[in-house]
């Protein structure tokens, strides 16, 4: 298969809309960003967003319901479990968790999700824990 060079997304925005289309520049440490939906550009106020999901396709699978928890083998990284404020939880593997900065990156605890990974906003989060891939420790972060 040839390699995409657009970033397929969808934007779920705090007011629980969401926007579908590709982005070209998007980067964790901008405030903003642009959507394309086919129709017309968007920019993305990165403050007005709960997460930004980089999905394989934006039809997914309606009948498939994603595992919660961790299920991909030899994930690499910290085991993450986000809870949002309007109280979704997400789990997945994390490589460059901090509490600093706009968000960080998730990738599924699922194999079969349709997420290739998720940008989570801090300001969208109730609680944040963290496990090390071994499972040694486990300390949570409270927003």
């Amino acid at each position: 298969m040839p390699p995409r060079f657009d970033n397929r997304v969808i934007a779920r925005f705090l007011d629980g809309s969401l926007v579908r289309g590709t982005t070209f520049d998007f980067a964790p440490t901008k405030t903003s960003f642009h959507v394309d939906d086919g129709r017309e550009t968007r920019e993305i106020d990165i403050g007005d967003l709960k997460a930004l999901f980089f999905v394989r396709d934006f039809d997914g699978d309606a009948g498939y319901h994603e595992k919660k928890g961790f299920f991909v083998p030899h994930a690499h990284g910290k085991k993450v479990m986000v809870e949002f404020l309007d109280g979704e939880v997400l789990f997945g593997y994390t490589l460059s968790y901090t509490s600093r900065g706009l968000g960080f990156f998730v990738f599924p605890g699922d194999p079969g999700s349709n997420n290739e990974k998720v940008f989570i906003v801090h300001g969208a989060t109730r609680r944040i824990k963290l496990r090390s891939a071994a499972g040694i420790s486990d300390f949570p972060y409270a927003r």
